[in-house]
């Protein structure tokens, strides 16, 4: 009885030493990791900011079939958000701040630890170099688990170390598998559609683009306006030296409405016209190469393009319809004059298809960008 009586007590001697070793161990910790991504910097950077991609790179969802993710409404950019539940853990992550394409501020809380964390993005002849980095405190159960574990710079850095690889693996199959496709000259009828006219950089218009969609379609719901087609994008103007865009994000409307003047949203009608289509499968930064196939087979076939604008972009499936870029398809057209009597081996036109609408150009309403 009394050996027993000594045990225990031993027993209680080392819990309490434990106690005070694990209480008197520094809670902060610093963990950083970096690597080279083989993809564009742009292409990584907005794949990172939407959280409804973090369960296809970050190893504690990939490494865990059962994590339960909730996501905030809004997943891009400042203010986003995602909880989860896991195997290893709960915890919570925000966005609190972007640069765009260099930069990501985060906050987390996993397992009782808080932490900021940052992400940025180097162009690197064509790579990206991500560097991952996370600041912050434990709490005394997180303590006792580096204790026996080599510390927070390796539980952490494991988690970095892991998450970069599979953010490599799939960026490198997503955002490199693509293919362009000139389907030829078809026609097109007329479409009403609601829009926002405005200005902006070449790097900001997937960006732009999609805040201005949710703004309309949120509208059409609102006011029970019938989307009759998917979203388009009029490049009214497409200056590649100076890399800037007069652009008009358009929503298809089954029937005209009508605007009080003043408004950022107008309401409009595209007429019928014939145009050279691409179609793009894959990722929007292959998009310069859809236009420089389809101006080679507009000047090889002897073929005016209409000057009143640019060209048109219809995103048949894209990112709100689902995740992976490499099935993202983006039809292109190039509205065209009639032809010219060149040489006699013009390539005759392919049946003609139903989708889009003839552009004029359109009184430009006040950014809000």
């Amino acid at each position: 009885m009394r050996i027993l009586k000594y045990l225990f007590l031993l027993l209680l001697l080392s819990l309490v030493a434990l106690s005070i070793f694990v209480a008197t161990q520094k809670g902060n910790f610093t963990v950083e990791r970096s690597k080279i991504i083989n993809s564009p910097k742009s292409s990584v950077y907005n794949y990172v900011n939407d959280y409804k991609n973090w369960r296809d790179w970050n190893s504690l969802a990939t490494e865990d079939s059962l994590i339960n993710i909730t996501y905030s409404k809004n997943t891009i950019g400042k203010g986003s958000s995602c909880s989860w539940n896991g195997k290893q853990g709960d915890g919570d992550l925000q966005t609190t701040n972007i640069k765009e394409n260099d930069s990501i501020i985060q906050t987390m809380n996993f397992n009782g630890n808080s932490a900021d964390v940052s992400m940025s993005f180097k162009d690197t002849l064509g790579k990206t170099k991500v560097s991952w980095k996370a600041k912050g405190k434990m709490g005394f159960l997180f303590k006792v688990l580096t204790a026996f574990n080599g510390g927070a710079e390796k539980i952490f850095g494991s988690v970095f170390e892991k998450s970069l690889i599979n953010l490599d693996k799939k960026l490198d199959y997503e955002i490199n598998t693509y293919s362009v496709k000139v389907n030829g000259l078809v026609n097109n009828p007329e479409t009403f559609y609601l829009a926002q006219t405005f200005t902006s950089e070449f790097s900001k218009v997937s960006k732009n683009s999609g805040i201005v969609i949710s703004k309309i379609t949120t509208f059409c719901k609102k006011n029970n306006v019938t989307i009759s087609g998917k979203p388009f994008v009029i490049y009214h103007t497409y200056n590649t030296t100076n890399e800037l865009t007069k652009m008009s994000v358009c929503i298809p409307i089954k029937d005209p409405i009508f605007f009080i003047e003043g408004s950022d949203i107008s309401s409009e009608k595209l007429q019928s016209y014939q145009a050279v289509k691409t179609t793009l499968t894959g990722d929007y930064s292959h998009t310069k190469k859809a236009l420089d196939k389809t101006l080679e087979y507009i000047r090889a076939n002897y073929l005016n393009a209409d000057k009143a604008i640019s060209h048109i972009e219809i995103y048949s499936i894209g990112r709100n319809e689902i995740n992976n870029p490499s099935k993202w398809i983006t039809e292109i057209y190039f509205p065209i004059r009639q032809k010219a009597v060149s040489k006699p081996t013009v390539a005759a036109p392919k049946p003609t298809e139903e989708i889009a609408p003839k552009p004029k150009v359109e009184k430009e309403i006040p950014s809000e960008f």
